[in-house]
């Protein structure tokens, strides 16, 4: 158990130094290893992860639904779902952060990624309000609580790796983050309203679209609705499995943009690039988790903690609250993929020993790692979309999320005491 509680203060150390984070949990992984069994052992082990990772049939969904996210982000999609929103929503007040608002959850769609969600939209959709007069905090703060959508929404990049972490089925994952995600969604809308009906002048009318200007709009947006649709679809009826889903998603996604002659040859080139590049980095994330939840299994630190946990006289909502204030805590301060990876293959045996359904328990840790993207004082969404905007200050970020930081703590709270919401789509899929 020494060893264990070493090797993850060596981790996190590591990764508050912004070592990267899969370098960071190959080396601790390896000298763990090595000292609690031999270095043979070690050696032995890295070929063996690595080849089981690599000849994997689920581990395959994570390039190609980060390829179709690709595809999407550079043909314009969000610029369409911003021009469909804006001419809905954008006539009545506070409209503008609305539409935002809307286009932030169905990029998410498409995206996966909650960092990629408030760039792009820093640059699609902050001009427009900042030319009708919005306020600097609520524009940049409606970006930001936007952004976070893109872990949550299916398809999710977070969802995925929870997935594979813990074995649970990576399509009742995406079925189980739909309710939760609009949710959220409905909550931030919410707040928005509110915010421009007591402070007006932090949300001004935006000018009326006519009525076939406006339907002409969806016209754009059609491609992404028939994939959404498609995907969630044929997942929740069974149609096909999560890797299948990104497989079929990727292959239309690159029809779509071809057929609507959006795909130069240098763009797909540039696609695919990045593609690449994306998936060896999470790919290496991975291997370094995978090693790091064997070291845990070697040093018995997860089977102590269920122990500790158990010798406690915490009841079960008390183990279960203890672990939510963690991982709330460490949002604060810890990027969300390295809680992800460090902490669920730490705590997730003693969340099966109490009896909690691991699919739910993904959406209230993705749900966590929201709220840590916008809480200081490392909100990392706020620092993407600082220097995306550099001369909105981070104090005027932080102060106009408030409100929606209030409402997440809200939606947190449901989720724990209701699982249905999470977890009703996946009981009616089965």
């Amino acid at each position: 158990m020494t060893v264990g509680l070493v090797c993850l203060a060596a981790v996190l150390m590591l990764a508050f130094l912004r070592v990267p984070l899969g370098i960071a949990l190959l080396t601790v992984s390896i000298g763990g290893i090595s000292y609690v069994n031999s270095f043979d052992v070690a050696r032995t082990m890295i070929p063996m992860t690595l080849s089981e990772a690599v000849f994997s049939y689920e581990l395959a969904v994570v390039p190609l639904f980060i390829l179709m996210g690709n595809v999407l982000s550079r043909t314009g999609i969000s610029e369409d779902l911003f021009r469909a929103a804006n001419a809905f929503l954008g006539s009545v007040r506070g409209g503008l952060a609305l539409a935002t608002m809307v286009t932030c959850a169905g990029f998410s769609a498409v995206c996966g990624s909650s960092f990629a969600t408030a760039s792009t939209m820093a640059k699609v959709a902050y001009p427009s309000m900042q030319k009708y007069g919005y306020s600097d905090r609520l524009a940049s703060a409606t970006i930001a609580a936007g952004g976070t959508l893109g872990i949550l929404i299916p398809p999710s990049i977070i969802l995925m790796i929870y997935g594979i972490l813990t074995q649970q089925n990576i399509g009742e994952l995406f079925i189980a983050g739909v309710l939760p995600g609009l949710l959220g969604l409905a909550m931030y809308m919410a707040a928005i309203a509110v915010v421009a009906w007591w402070k007006p002048e932090h949300a001004p009318r935006g000018e009326r679209v006519p009525a076939r200007e406006r339907w002409g709009s969806l016209a754009g947006v059609w491609p992404f609705v028939a994939l959404f649709m498609l995907i969630i679809g044929g997942l929740y009826v069974g149609w096909f499995t999560a890797t299948e889903a990104g497989g079929i998603g990727a292959g239309v996604a690159l029809l779509v943009a071809l057929l609507q002659g959006r795909m130069s040859w240098r763009r797909f080139y540039d696609t695919m690039l990045e593609t690449a590049q994306t998936s060896v980095m999470l790919y290496v994330v991975l291997f370094g988790a995978m090693l790091f939840s064997q070291l845990i299994s070697f040093s018995g630190l997860a089977d102590s903690l269920l122990e500790t946990m158990q010798g406690s006289g915490l009841s079960r909502m008390g183990i279960l609250l203890a672990i939510l204030a963690v991982f709330l805590v460490l949002g604060c301060v810890m990027d969300s993929m390295a809680i992800i990876l460090i902490f669920v293959p730490l705590f997730s045996p003693t969340l099966v020993a109490q009896g909690f359904d691991l699919v739910w328990f993904g959406i209230i840790v993705v749900v966590l790692t929201e709220i840590g993207l916008i809480t200081p004082p490392i909100g990392m969404n706020v620092f993407v979309l600082k220097a995306n905007l550099p001369k909105v200050a981070v104090g005027t970020i932080f102060r106009g999320l408030v409100p929606f930081i209030a409402v997440d703590l809200l939606r947190l709270a449901l989720l724990v005491a209701f699982p249905a919401i999470s977890l009703v789509l996946v009981q009616l899929m089965k």
